[in-house]
């Protein structure tokens, strides 16, 4: 995926910079505008700022970047493609930047792999794919577009020389494109090819996002015997109505037991198709069966396939890709997160916009009904400076300050437990029909409740007048307790309070309360906040920037702002130091 994304002038509404449109959002509504900012797009960054560029998250030295491709492992190197503009600070002159990690934390950037430079690509070399063929020979599928219409066609790149353990330079063979859309595909919707895999039958498939008839979500399926000629298959491997366009999909198996990741496509295991939703801005996901026999896949009966259903996170987290890693045997996907600062004028005047998020080791969780994401361990390299805190009671109002770390650049793990859940707030049935971040945005960390909220008051000023809030609320439902995850970032910076985009962004955590016990992980990383919740079960990442709160200005607390008390059980707390990457 690749889209002319930019920002508009000063809208009235809050305004996120997403991939492809200028999207406006409020109450799960969005509007979208094809601007591009063709007077910016190729204006070189003269001077990059620091202020709130991150520490171990990954970026460039300079410019603007997108969606993640073809992460791969290969002779012992992880590989990581992106898109890129090496011109300018807002979306355009797209090209496949490169790096190279051996570790997936500290970076070699290498020169661009793929740009356009055929007619087959000469209007855009966009979002793809990995797979690595018998005989350990990696090849790229990705989006080429053709034309000033965006008519889009499927390519291949294969490396120039095998033996360059980073794989440094790609061709494009002349044979490309290899797969070209019939007349009933939409052609200006028509990309960002999957990693392949082979049925028992020995054909190669993959999959490509599309829409039919404005609304219907689409995973379009190829075949091939050799991985040159391709077949489109006579069923999409699934589609669903209401969804809209769909974008960078992803389609795995799953053990039933265990972490482990898989690379074996048996009718045996469960599957995770996820698709990055034009309409929203969100990734969703659904869990079910793939018919290996009509190459179909089924969600489970209880996976919600619409706008409703999982996400695999629920704040600014877009155009996801995921690999199989065997060195680790693990499943890996990797995200990226778009500026929501303010207009594309500053973007250009700082120099740098979009990071890639820390990337998760992703697993099914025991229940079969969702997955489970955290941070890849080798992060866990960066950590230094470190506190603890435990048995600390909180009561109503009360707030504890971690000490002794750099809280603008911190990872930190929290327990929480209570005594009671006899203080729950009833949960309004009217909320059902809403989405989580409405019921965060309705009941914020400053609103006093039973159960919570509590959490970590993030890349907070002193007395609070910035912070980014992270915490739960627990409510009684009929049947059961909901407990609800936010990440608030409406009091994140005391500057652009009218224009900036500060989202209640939130999901609910399906967990036992059995044991009365909440836990949390927040990695904050100057203008991120990337938090997992019971264990990864739910992920909310933020883009915040605060105008006081930075560099050895910015504090950390535990809070807690309900009538019910809650114990720090334990509270381990790191400085991270920064990712070396060598520009």
């Amino acid at each position: 995926m690749d889209y002319s994304s930019n920002k508009s002038s000063r809208w009235a509404l809050p305004v996120i910079l997403v991939c492809f449109f200028v999207i406006l959002l409020s109450n799960n509504v969005v509007f979208a505008s094809h601007k591009v900012f063709i007077h910016l797009q190729s204006q070189n960054a003269v001077n990059v700022h620091t202020v709130h560029r991150t520490g171990y998250h990954f970026q460039p030295e300079k410019h603007w970047i997108n969606d993640p491709n073809a992460p791969m492992y290969f002779n012992g190197v992880y590989h990581l493609f992106y898109q890129y503009n090496p011109n300018g600070s807002v979306w355009g002159n797209i090209v496949w930047a490169h790096s190279v990690s051996k570790d997936l934390i500290n970076w070699i950037n290498l020169e661009p792999a793929i740009y356009p430079s055929k007619p087959f690509d000469q209007f855009g070399t966009w979002s793809g794919s990995a797979t690595i063929l018998p005989g350990n020979k990696p090849v790229i599928l990705y989006t080429g577009i053709i034309d000033a219409n965006q008519t889009q066609v499927q390519n291949y790149a294969i490396p120039a020389n095998l033996s360059d353990p980073y794989l440094r330079e790609w061709i494009k063979p002349d044979n490309n494109p290899l797969i070209i859309a019939d007349e009933s595909i939409n052609k200006t919707k028509f990309r960002d090819p999957t990693t392949a895999w082979m049925g028992k039958d020995g054909h190669w498939r993959i999959v490509m996002g599309s829409l039919r008839k404005h609304s219907r979500g689409l995973a379009i399926m190829y075949r091939s015997k050799d991985f040159m000629k391709w077949v489109k298959a006579k069923h999409p491997l699934h589609s669903t109505n209401g969804t809209g366009n769909w974008e960078c999909p992803d389609f795995y198996p799953v053990s039933s037991k265990g972490t482990d990741g898989l690379d074996q496509y048996g009718e045996e295991h469960k599957y995770v198709l996820k698709n990055s939703m034009d309409l929203t801005r969100f990734e969703y996901y659904t869990l079910g069966k793939y018919d290996t026999k009509k190459d179909r896949y089924v969600p489970d009966p209880d996976s919600v396939d619409s706008l409703k259903g999982l996400r695999l996170d629920y704040g600014n987290f877009y155009a996801s890709k995921s690999f199989y890693d065997p060195s680790k045997n693990r499943r890996v996907i990797w995200g990226w997160s778009n500026e929501s600062d303010i207009f594309p004028e500053d973007d250009n005047a700082k120099g740098w916009a979009g990071i890639q998020l820390i990337p998760r080791k992703v697993w099914l969780d025991p229940s079969g009904k969702q997955l489970v994401q955290w941070p890849v361990e080798e992060l866990e390299t960066l950590r230094t400076q470190k506190v603890q805190l435990s048995n600390k009671k909180m009561n109503n109002g009360e707030k504890i300050e971690v000490t002794g770390i750099t809280p603008a650049q911190a990872d930190v793990e929290v327990t929480f437990s209570f005594a009671s859940l006899d203080k729950a707030e009833s949960f309004d049935p009217k909320w059902n029909d809403m989405y989580a971040q409405d019921v965060c945005g309705l009941k914020g960390a400053d609103v006093q409740g039973g159960l919570g909220p509590f959490g970590l008051a993030t890349l907070a000023t002193e007395n609070l007048e910035e912070n980014t809030p992270v915490f739960f609320r627990v409510f009684k439902a009929q049947q059961n307790y909901k407990v609800l995850l936010c990440s608030d970032a409406k009091r994140s910076t005391l500057k652009f309070n009218e224009t900036m985009y500060k989202a209640s962004f939130a999901g609910f955590v399906d967990v036992d309360l059995a044991d009365k016990k909440l836990s949390l992980r927040s990695l904050i990383d100057n203008s991120v906040i990337e938090t997992f919740g019971a264990g990864g079960k739910t992920c909310i990442t933020s883009r915040v920037y605060p105008t006081l709160a930075i560099n050895d200005e910015a504090h950390l607390f535990a809070f807690n702002n309900g009538t019910e008390p809650i114990t720090i059980e334990s509270l381990d707390a790191w400085s991270m130091g920064k990712a070396k990457i060598q520009y």
